[in-house]
């Protein structure tokens, strides 16, 4: 779709015209047909590069920048307009009210998925396990607001774990987490108090119509749910049976259409328990809900 438009960037510019002001205005030019935040992402990469604040950059507008600065800003305008996610170009992201380092191999933190940690915090639970933790922020979001908790974090991927453990280590929280490369608990035995998580439950019908930059720059390890979006979450409801105490929990990140498919595999494996769904803030089904 913006093959055809030549990049702003591609050429020096003059001398007296290499400041904050002048980066700024042809960043958002560049990016304004990929991204109705061209603006904001154009202050955001610059900060990136500069080191600065988005205040200092504002505050500063006739502020020179170096060769080398917009060299790699103009890198960054470029992959950012080709659909590379801005997380993943400035390597950060927030989440929780938290600041999460993020790569290309764990998925990037949204902000629905605060839903589940809230609801896991309102357990309070001593002990909990967070299946597919990926970049750690539901672990580390946790073990930040739950000093005593002990917290165990499974992933499939190697380097998601690594990412995750350099997160905890960020918060100073890595002491309280246990990383593990595992398929779903498999390596725990229980009792525990609470598994969490944010599953891959992306149907694999719908995964031609996601967004681009979802598709193509994000790990499919990570979203891909196979026929429905379940087959994850219908292997996770066997697992958690298993390591839960009685009385324990289950909370499961599911998409917004899949509430009452998911609600009739939880009563299914746990006729006894207690399901519910829970919305997000959007008040899409978001949060499946099992107690013991």
């Amino acid at each position: 779709m913006f093959q055809n438009r030549q990049p702003l960037l591609h050429t020096n510019p003059s001398r007296g015209e290499e400041t904050i002001a002048a980066a700024l205005r042809e960043g958002a030019a560049l990016l304004a047909p990929a991204t109705e935040t061209a603006r904001l992402e154009a202050e955001v990469l610059l900060a990136h590069v500069t080191g600065l604040t988005r205040t200092a950059l504002l505050a500063h507008p006739e502020r020179p920048l170096t060769a080398d600065e917009w060299v790699r800003y103009r890198d960054l305008l470029a992959r950012r307009r080709a659909g590379v996610p801005l997380p993943y170009l400035t390597g950060r992201v927030e989440f929780f009210g938290l600041e999460f380092v993020v790569t290309p191999e764990v998925l990037i933190p949204r902000p629905e998925t605060e839903t589940l940690v809230e609801r896991a915090l309102a357990r309070d639970p001593q002990t909990v396990v967070d299946v597919g933790t990926g970049s750690g922020c539901v672990a580390v979001a946790l073990a930040v607001r739950l000093p005593r908790a002990r917290i165990y974090a499974t992933d499939l991927s190697r380097a998601a774990l690594r990412v995750a453990a350099t997160n905890a280590h960020r918060h100073g929280v890595a002491d309280r987490i246990r990383f593990l490369q595992a398929d779903l608990a498999s390596p725990l035995k229980g009792p525990v108090d609470l598994v969490v998580s944010n599953p891959p439950y992306v149907a694999e019908e719908e995964w031609a119509s996601l967004p681009m930059s979802v598709r193509e720059h994000e790990p499919r390890l990570a979203l891909d749910g196979g026929p429905g979006g379940l087959r994850v979450i219908r292997r996770l409801l066997g697992d958690a049976a298993r390591v839960l105490r009685p009385g324990g929990a289950l909370l499961v990140e599911i998409g917004a259409a899949q509430g009452p498919a998911v609600a009739a595999l939880a009563r299914a494996a746990f006729p006894e328990a207690q399901v519910r769904i829970h919305p997000d803030l959007a008040g899409r089904d978001r949060i499946l809900e099992v107690v013991l």
